[in-house]
């Protein structure tokens, strides 16, 4: 599956590349903005181990997105493969409108974000927001919505609803924490089969373990088209006009939201080391890995994936 995209082709358009599909890169050591994140974390391991056989190193700055996406305008850091939009469009606009990114478009297919219920909530017919306005539903969910990070464009979205009365939430209490204390909350409910609502996402361990189900939201309080997200991968311009090489695999670099799902729930839930999650899944998937670098060569010419085979 190689995915070109009109972004990725006005960058190489800027490169001597077109005629040198094998040009050196100037790189030899690739600077990843990597927040906190399982998703994000465990696939930068997984590029960290296909860039060593390749002749590369890698450096994982642990920054907040909106620091990273500073980090990348000003070149202290390379390539971001977690730029979720809507959530962060902000920090996405202002460094698009400067110039100095490069967007390669998304490295995740079928994320979204939204209002999210437990499977037997929405097996019980709970399959809209709307429906937290009906007094039985708001009843059994005891008034509240638990989302993350107060503060954050998420804490913004469902805030502004909050005061909106959209969905009838004005009165609902909204409970902001971190991630983990929202999802310990979900899992007490989940565990005695309580109604629980709250902030949910794809991909993440939450689907395959609560079942979870995001309700259709007509209003797009989480974004339009029903809270579906882009997972971007974005790079330094700099850096991706320096590194053809680099470019062509960052661009092939794509999964499915049930992919990802499935390895943060290995590191993320069931905490196993982040290098043997890495490894075995690029073991597990050998069509995702010659798409990766389909075109791909090590710093030296040689076949990429050759070289990546023969290290795992």
């Amino acid at each position: 599956m190689r995915r070109t995209t009109t972004r990725l082709m006005a960058a190489l358009a800027l490169l001597p590349l077109a005629a040198h599909a094998h040009a050196t890169d100037e790189a030899t050591q690739v600077s990843f903005v990597a927040p906190p994140w399982p998703g994000v974390t465990v696939k930068t391991e997984i590029m960290a181990q296909i860039l060593a056989p390749l002749g590369y190193t890698n450096e994982r700055q642990e920054l907040s997105s909106t620091v990273g996406y500073k980090t990348l305008q000003t070149g202290d850091s390379d390539v971001f493969l977690a730029g979720w939009l809507p959530a962060q469009q902000d920090s996405y606009d202002a460094a698009m409108d400067d110039g100095t990114i490069v967007d390669l478009g998304n490295n995740v297919t079928g994320a979204r974000m939204g209002f999210a219920v437990p499977g037997y909530v929405f097996d019980a017919g709970v399959t809209s927001a709307e429906q937290l306005d009906d007094p039985e539903n708001r009843e059994r969910f005891e008034g509240r919505y638990y989302s993350i990070e107060s503060g954050s464009t998420v804490s913004d979205f469902i805030n502004d609803a909050k005061r909106n009365d959209t969905y009838g939430l004005g009165d609902w209490e909204l409970l902001e924490s971190s991630t983990p204390g929202m999802l310990s909350a979900v899992r007490s409910a989940y565990d005695e089969k309580r109604w629980v609502a709250f902030y949910g996402w794809t991909p993440h361990w939450m689907v395959p373990e609560f079942d979870m189900h995001i309700l259709d939201d007509p209003e797009g309080i989480y974004g339009e088209n029903q809270g579906r997200s882009d997972v971007r991968t974005i790079v330094a311009k700099s850096f991706s006009e320096a590194n053809p090489n680099l470019m062509r695999l960052l661009d092939q670099f794509v999964l499915t939201a049930e992919q990802q799902s499935d390895f943060i729930r290995e590191y993320g839930l069931e905490e196993r080391e982040l290098e043997t999650v890495a490894r075995e899944w690029l073991q597990a998937h050998p069509d995702e890995l010659a798409d990766f670098l389909e075109g791909v060569t090590t710093r030296d010419g040689e076949p990429g994936l050759a070289a990546v085979k023969a290290s795992l």
